[in-house]
């Protein structure tokens, strides 16, 4: 499914334009291509789901006033304008999913040289969840040379008393880097705590393209605490430079 938008720009992918679609209907008096444009004049284009994250609806009325004319502000309730932000941010909207990943056995200190990651997930082998809330987490074991789909492990739900950040963090315990879209600043101390590096994207991506550029730099020049975890002794540790 992919949406047109005004002005030329690309096609949105699936996921936004199911969004945006389903945002316009909760609006009243507002299409899909009048969203559309106020969207574009809030956040700029392409529209991209780092820029939707940080919308907020003060700057959405304000954008759909400027688009769709003064008619609109009679029937636009506070209530739609939050339920259309909570739409267009992803809250309680299903995608289909695609089949999930089959994991393969691993045995400790099968691959020479090499590290755990994990990644967050709520679709398929894709990298497009966020710590806190990700459906699962796809754990990669990585050597320079070879790397393996060895788990995935879901948190399910949380006690009232349980600290839901310092448990997620727990289950990637035996890790040593976690991919995510986002990760906010007490939760990354705790997955820091836990001895895990968290690396946050800016988009969506298939898990396989993350594992094969780490596998790139596992072969030329991983960071000193990297090669530490990979093995190598002090003296065999390249130093890293950006």
């Amino acid at each position: 499914m992919t949406a047109q938008p005004p002005f030329g720009q690309a096609p949105l992918p699936a996921h936004l334009a199911l969004r945006i679609a389903l945002a316009a209907r909760s609006l009243k008096g507002v299409d899909t291509a009048h969203l559309l444009r106020a969207l574009i004049a809030a956040v700029g284009e392409p529209i991209t789901e780092a820029r939707l994250r940080k919308l907020r609806a003060s700057r959405l009325r304000t954008r759909l006033l400027e688009t769709c004319g003064e008619g609109v502000q009679s029937t636009l309730t506070d209530r739609q304008l939050h339920s259309a932000l909570g739409l267009l941010k992803g809250r309680g909207v299903r995608m289909p999913e695609d089949p999930l990943p089959i994991p393969e056995p691993y045995r400790n200190g099968e691959f020479q040289d090499s590290v755990r990651i994990a990644c967050a997930s709520d679709n398929g082998e894709r990298l497009d969840g966020i710590f806190s809330n990700c459906t699962r987490f796809l754990i990669y074991q990585i050597s320079p040379r070879e790397s393996r789909l060895i788990d995935l492990r879901e948190p399910g739900p949380c006690r009232e008393d349980e600290d839901r950040h310092a448990r997620r963090a727990e289950l990637l315990a035996d890790c040593q880097l976690l991919y995510t879209l986002s990760i906010g600043g007490p939760a990354a101390a705790k997955v820091v705590r836990a001895g895990v590096h968290p690396v946050r994207l800016a988009r969506a991506r298939p898990a396989r393209e993350i594992v094969e550029e780490l596998q790139r730099v596992l072969a030329t020049a991983p960071p000193p605490w990297l090669a530490k975890a990979m093995g190598a002794e002090p003296d065999q540790r390249i130093r890293f430079t950006q």
